[in-house]
């Protein structure tokens, strides 16, 4: 079992919304990338019924301390170029579950 631990981010997004959540993910995964610890990133849809979509994004890291310290760099990212994420999730209808995870031996 490797020590990479992953970020995994879920999220509900209305068809009207698509477009402007992409766009802020792919924005976020261009700062991600860029980062000290960065494995991998994907992001996954599903069309989950009518008018709505699924979003899993799943970013793996060295470990969890990469993590912690990257949250503050796309935090100052944000500020940067003035984007709230809650904001833009409330203002859209966007509902979102966000955690780490780690491997488990299985």
């Amino acid at each position: 079992m490797n020590g990479a631990f992953y970020r995994i981010d879920k999220f509900a997004v209305p068809e009207a919304a698509r477009e402007e959540f992409l766009m802020n993910v792919l924005k976020t995964h261009e700062v991600l990338q860029a980062q000290e610890g960065f494995i991998s990133h994907q992001v996954l849809e599903q069309v989950s019924g009518p008018g709505e979509f699924n979003f899993v994004t799943i970013a793996q890291w060295e470990s969890a301390e990469v993590i912690d310290r990257v949250k503050a760099v796309v935090q100052a990212a944000h500020r940067a170029r003035n984007f709230d994420p809650q904001a833009l999730f409330e203002r859209l209808g966007i509902r979102a579950d966000i955690a780490n995870y780690k491997p488990i031996a299985a």
